[in-house]
């Protein structure tokens, strides 16, 4: 999951392939803002058939890829 939570995240930040890791502040080093945080929740929701309410959401959750995984697979029925 966290690769391909890297895949999307490259091509919605603009980041070159293999410069995001899982511990990447994304919003720190200006790579998520609240328009791509909007464009990746969809992303999300789509790849891997999960809701995410952005009201439930809090910047921890989406603070670096590993973070997001960990938020997804929480979500993700059983």
């Amino acid at each position: 999951m966290l690769e391909q939570i890297l895949e999307i995240l490259t091509e919605i930040c603009g980041a070159d392939p293999g410069e995001l890791q899982a511990d990447t502040a994304l919003f720190d080093e200006g790579l998520l803002d609240s328009f791509a945080l909007v464009q990746l929740i969809v992303a999300l929701e789509e790849r891997f058939s999960v809701t995410l309410d952005p009201a439930d959401l809090e910047r921890k959750d989406m603070a670096t890829p590993a973070a997001i995984a960990e938020t997804v697979r929480a979500r993700q029925p059983s």
